[in-house]
């Protein structure tokens, strides 16, 4: 048998079964759903992001690595709200300078001050652009 005779039966055989495999489904075939992208992060914030800037006088004492008074306003602002939504109001309080910290980590301080607040940043969570 020729080359090219094979190739033409091998290929006329792929053509069969695939026709068959799609056939058998009908009419109740499932329809593909596209895979939905990634969640970069989600979450929303409720909080009034002006209230935030009594964090940014947390962040700096945990920076400076002074004691926190247990009067401090930041926590219960978030104490209400799921560990995403407090990194985003915090990420959105940073976005808009209101904590107005200079030299600010966004990564490291967003993860301090959230674990001050007995919250926990997401993993692979990042601050929205």
């Amino acid at each position: 048998m020729a080359p090219s005779t094979k190739l033409f039966l091998v290929l006329l055989g792929l053509n069969l079964m695939v026709t068959t495999v799609h056939g058998s489904c009908e009419p109740h075939c499932p329809t593909p759903t596209p895979p939905s992208p990634p969640s970069t992060n989600g979450g929303s914030c409720p909080i009034d992001t002006l209230k935030l800037r009594v964090c940014a006088n947390v962040l700096n004492l945990l920076k400076l690595g002074l004691g926190v008074p247990l009067s401090e306003r930041c926590c219960p602002l978030l104490a209400g709200l799921a560990d995403l939504d407090a990194a985003v109001c915090l990420c959105t309080a940073i976005k808009v300078k209101v904590l107005g910290v200079i030299n600010l980590n966004v990564p490291v301080d967003l993860v301090l001050l959230l674990n001050h607040c007995h919250k926990t940043c997401p993993p692979g969570f990042t601050c929205p652009h």
